[in-house]
């Protein structure tokens, strides 16, 4: 694979992106077949409709581009069941542009109760290279169908790499311990994906928009590809139920990439900003 992991794996590690309201792709129909008694049942308390987030990314000392991240006012049913819409867009600006010019797009339509995804959208061109996925997650049949007659199986909580950062908000980290480990299994390219994030420690931040009690998590990647080490990600999340991302940074094998929160608003709770 030619291209440089610049927005599109920040999307997968860090799961931020650009927001926008407008639709542009049919979506597959889904009907109603019933309940669905094995999904989980999920205490959400950390997103709501009109949240809205934006990033600044940087290259190296490059101000490289921005990602925003919200969910829309729509209430949109899938299999019979609400769904929250997550949109998201990430573009590369001022120098970088002519380097490596990126234009990436995310949707997933996530299942209000469950926090699981019923639909993921991917339209990805990255200096040239291109995706375009569309993925459908029936959880009455248990089957995710990625187009061209294909479906694989999933499993209860599965996620798309979009949704599982909403997913991950909604865990209780209140009683997080140093080096404890968290999960999430997420179906991407065709496979399952076992994400597991380590929890460092409690730490203070200071950016631009001012000093956050945050939580720092250390994603564990695989060296080699595109990291040194496996510790060379790292993401601080607010120490409150937000749990928004405030920074992440990325040492990778051709430079470094980092993501600072820039804006924020329509937070379902109060933030830990110190004052």
């Amino acid at each position: 694979m030619k291209k440089i992991i610049l927005i599109d794996g920040l999307v997968l590690i860090l799961v931020i992106a650009l927001f926008s309201f407008k639709t542009e792709k049919q979506l597959p129909s889904m009907q109603d077949e019933g309940e669905l008694k094995y999904l989980p049942l999920v205490k959400n308390e950390a997103f709501k409709r009109g949240e809205k987030l934006t990033f600044r990314l940087h290259y190296g000392i490059i101000d490289a581009g921005e990602a925003t991240l919200g969910i829309t006012d729509e209430t949109k049913e899938l299999g019979g069941r609400k769904t929250f819409h997550v949109v998201g867009l990430g573009v590369t600006k001022g120098a970088f542009e002519f380097f490596y010019s990126v234009r990436d797009r995310y949707e997933t339509y996530i299942d209000e109760q469950s926090i699981v995804p019923w639909m993921f959208l991917r339209s990805v061109n990255e200096g040239g290279y291109k995706i375009n996925q569309v993925y459908a997650f029936n959880h009455h049949t248990r089957k995710v169908d990625v187009g061209d007659g294909e479906k694989f199986p999933i499993e209860p909580n599965i996620q798309d790499m979009l949704s599982a950062f909403y997913n991950a908000r909604t865990m209780d980290l209140s009683q997080a311990k140093e080096g404890e480990m968290f999960a999430i299994n997420c179906f991407m390219d065709k496979e399952v994906w076992p994400l597991k994030i380590k929890f460092i420690c409690r730490e203070t931040v200071t950016t631009d928009l001012g000093t956050f009690r945050c939580l720092k998590f250390r994603p564990i990647v695989q060296k080699g590809r595109v990291f040194k080490h496996e510790e060379d990600l790292n993401v601080w999340i607010t120490d409150d139920k937000n749990h928004i991302v405030i920074k992440g940074q990325a040492d990778v094998l051709v430079g470094s990439i980092k993501a600072e929160l820039t804006s924020y608003s329509g937070l379902a709770n109060p933030i830990s900003k110190v004052e």
